[in-house]
């Protein structure tokens, strides 16, 4: 018998300083059975720090490997203005994404080097464009620690600094935004 998603509802007070961004989020986050904590945790943000009106989820998940975990398309054309990725996607991937959309974000815990390393590994179309957030491993190891299939959090971002509030404690991780191909 195959195992099936467990869906998450999640209700977020967000607050993206950075953006103007002030949401009360209520969504339900399908979870696939082989998706790790980090991974989830790492799409949530991915979608609280690019919250707009016509972002979603994949609907395949993680079974459609051809699809990014979040998507942005216009809404009377279909066309995608924004794939965001999240993890540790190849090089390769991230060139069909940069061909495939006006806009390219990965939400990341890959350490810096290893990330340009494997962008090095061959040519990525307009990769000086694509955005990178590199979220402190630390932060999404505690959050990864209270996952349950209902959670109630606030998330603040101001500047280079993710505040998650949930179950009455205040958990504060690094978020640095880079761009692969541009020079430190």
């Amino acid at each position: 018998m195959a195992l099936t998603a467990t869906v998450h509802r999640l209700e977020i007070s967000l607050s993206d300083v950075d953006r103007g961004c002030y949401e009360q989020l209520d969504v339900r986050v399908a979870r696939h059975p082989s998706e790790s904590g980090r991974y989830f945790w790492l799409r949530v943000l991915a979608y609280c720090l690019c919250y707009e009106e016509d972002l979603a989820f994949s609907k395949g998940g993680l079974s459609d490997a051809d699809e990014p975990p979040l998507s942005v398309r216009d809404a009377s054309t279909g066309v995608l203005r924004c794939w965001i990725d999240v993890g540790a996607p190849s090089a390769e991937r991230l060139h069909r994404a940069s061909k495939a959309a006006e806009r390219v974000v990965l939400f990341t815990t890959m350490e810096r080097s290893l990330l340009e390393r494997e962008a090095a590994s061959r040519k990525i179309h307009a990769l000086e464009e694509i955005e990178v957030n590199l979220v402190g491993t630390d932060l999404v190891e505690r959050l990864e620690a209270r996952l349950a299939k209902h959670l109630r959090f606030e998330l603040v971002r101001n500047g280079s600094v993710l505040y998650v509030t949930v179950d009455g404690a205040v958990l504060e991780g690094a978020i640095t935004e880079i761009r692969l191909g541009a020079r430190a």
